[in-house]
């Protein structure tokens, strides 16, 4: 998780009506993950994979030395 991600909410990364796992005072069992979840993980895990490569290539392009004009 990236520290953005705590403080800026992007439209469509948080489904609340999905959200219930929130713990009670007798859950003493670790929760099983479905495969709806499983899919949901690997498709964030693409998305995050995809954003962190445009990342890079943006920081590349910036930090590229300039082009020397040839006379």
């Amino acid at each position: 998780m990236i520290l953005n991600e705590l403080y800026t909410h992007f439209p469509g990364y948080q489904d609340e009506n999905a959200d219930d796992s929130k713990p009670s005072l007798g859950d003493l069992r670790k929760t099983r993950l479905t495969l709806k979840q499983l899919t949901k993980l690997r498709a964030m895990n693409d998305v995050r994979s995809y954003e962190h490569k445009e990342k890079i290539k943006r920081i590349q392009k910036q930090y590229a030395p300039k082009e020397t004009p040839q006379f």
